[in-house]
């Protein structure tokens, strides 16, 4: 079966493969388009991921400053909801499914002082849907435009319409799709949409994946007449399954995964929506790791790294901070061309597509700055520009992209559901406080030259200082500044003595009158006291 397995590889690259890495307390996958890593996500036995999931919840609060209300969904923060997203309309419900939503977002009408109070006053009941994760400080953000994903169709309770992806643009296909929907069993009050991997599909695959997409609704709209608010109502399933149900389209060549269990879970969920498509699930049992065995692992490692290098020797830097992502563009080891200008723009075209593929692998989401190399001509600002645009196509997230400023600045913003890669596997380092970077021992000496002498100049009575610092500051003191030391010494007729500390931080220092054991100065206490 490996031999099998490594010779398709070999045989086509060209085609997409899923590989799945299921491990006790993380699960990873990857896809991959001709044999480079595409796309990538991770989900850890401890993630509380709730995008997706539909709860009952309680109305807490109505700001009618900020337009929205807060809703207890039963979970440690309360859900955050615009106005204008507890009332679900159709014709924008439709158009989010569509991938339209963020052009709507400014037509959305103002409610007046008092007028949501009315239709939901504090303590009322409202079903809602999570739209994005909890991030940082923030609790989750929640409509009450409720949408149910299946293999190839949307389900959306509480919505007449009926539609198709605008992504399926040949007109036969539509026609036929339509006449499809129409024969389809679906009741009144729920609306269904057409996904991109319905194009082609058979009726009966359409009727199975309808008929699985009504028993969940049946399963939710039991919970929302029996069960007390605030209570879960349904849970999207875990990655391996989620994975599968978006991306397994006619353009997956196979998916590989290395758990028998989930492997068997996988072909049943599958076996639901189309037999044909169950044998393209492939069960990987080989001693390497599954990810060593395609080759994938040292893609993945770059995932998490600040520098991306790419082929002609050019890199990027990726900075994420809470305000916003900075991405710079730099020539690195690039060799150029004809001249300066072709050289750009060649690195500007080769970063513009990798930039759009790491935003999809890193999950960056929010705003984005690109800094570019400058380049002179507005012709090469455009093509940049238009590269960017293009590689975005293949993003799932909702982006926007503005034009390059005169500043040669790119500035963008890209759909955020939950967490960037990077934010959901690091810490903050304790010892920099996430600076990455803490003060120099020069630094370090001149702040702890300037407390000696206001100690001394205070408590001039006092002749004898201990001074504690961490062991690199006081090589400096002995190396470096000694005759300052000494002199300070002088000034104040006053006697000094240093003691490192290995435990110190590096930007800790302490100043004990010896005379009386009281602590003069503490970096550590003045920190706290600032807090």
């Amino acid at each position: 079966m490996l031999k099998q397995i490594k010779g398709k590889l070999n045989q086509d690259r060209k085609k997409k493969e899923i590989l799945i890495n299921i491990e006790p307390l993380e699960t990873r996958v990857v896809v991959l388009d001709e044999g480079k890593l595409d796309n990538f996500h991770i989900e850890r036995e401890d993630d509380n991921r709730i995008v997706g999931s539909i709860f009952k919840g309680k109305i807490q609060n109505l700001e009618d400053g900020l337009q929205a209300a807060f809703v207890d969904i039963g979970m440690q923060k309360n859900a955050f909801i615009h106005y204008w997203d507890m009332i679900p309309e159709d014709a924008v419900r439709l158009s989010q499914q569509e991938g339209g939503g963020a052009r709507n977002a400014g037509r959305r009408r103002k409610f007046a002082p008092g007028e949501m109070s009315k239709k939901f006053p504090i303590g009322s009941e409202i079903i809602v849907q999570v739209t994005k994760d909890a991030i940082g400080t923030k609790g989750p953000r929640v409509s009450a435009n409720l949408s149910v994903p299946g293999r190839y169709l949307v389900m959306m309770p509480g919505m007449g319409l009926k539609g198709i992806s605008k992504k399926i643009e040949d007109v036969k296909e539509r026609n036929r799709l339509k006449k499809i929907l129409a024969r389809l069993p679906i009741p009144e009050n729920v609306g269904i949409i057409v996904r991109t991997a319905g194009s082609g599909t058979r009726k009966t695959s359409f009727a199975r994946d309808a008929r699985t997409l009504l028993e969940i609704w049946k399963d939710i709209d039991d919970g929302i007449q029996n069960k007390p608010a605030p209570c879960s109502l349904y849970t999207e399933p875990k990655l391996a399954e989620r994975v599968v149900r978006d991306y397994l389209t006619e353009d997956i060549d196979r998916v590989y995964l290395d758990n028998k269990e989930t492997y068997e879970m996988v072909r049943e969920m599958i076996s639901k929506y189309t037999r044909r498509s169950r044998n393209w699930v492939q069960f990987y049992g080989g001693e390497e790791p599954i990810f060593d065995y395609f080759d994938v692992e040292k893609s993945i490692e770059s995932i998490f790294r600040r520098k991306v290098w790419l082929k002609s020797g050019a890199y990027l830097i990726f900075d994420e901070t809470e305000a916003l992502v900075a991405v710079d563009v730099n020539t690195g080891r690039h060799k150029g061309g004809k001249n300066a200008e072709e050289s750009i723009l060649s690195v500007n075209l080769e970063a513009a597509d990798e930039v759009a593929r790491q935003m999809r692998l890193r999950n960056i989401g929010g705003l984005l700055v690109i800094d570019f190399i400058d380049m002179k001509t507005k012709r090469d600002q455009n093509a940049v520009y238009r590269t960017l645009r293009e590689a975005l196509r293949k993003d799932k997230a909702r982006t926007n992209v503005l034009p390059i400023s005169q500043l040669g600045l790119l500035e963008m913003t890209r759909q955020r559901y939950e967490e960037s890669v990077y934010t959901s596997t690091y810490v903050e380092c304790d010892y920099c406080n996430g600076r990455g970077r803490v003060k120099s021992s020069l630094t370090m000496s001149v702040e702890l030259q300037r407390r000696l002498s206001a100690a001394l100049r205070k408590n001039r009575g006092a002749h004898s200082m201990k001074v504690t610092v961490n062991p690199t500051v006081l090589d400096r003191l002995r190396r470096e500044d000694e005759q300052a030391l000494i002199d300070t010494e002088k000034k104040f007729s006053g006697h000094l003595t240093f003691v490192a500390d290995a435990h110190y931080h590096m930007e800790e220092f302490s100043i004990i009158n010896e005379e009386n054991g009281h602590i003069v100065y503490s970096s550590v206490e003045n920190e706290k006291s600032d807090k």
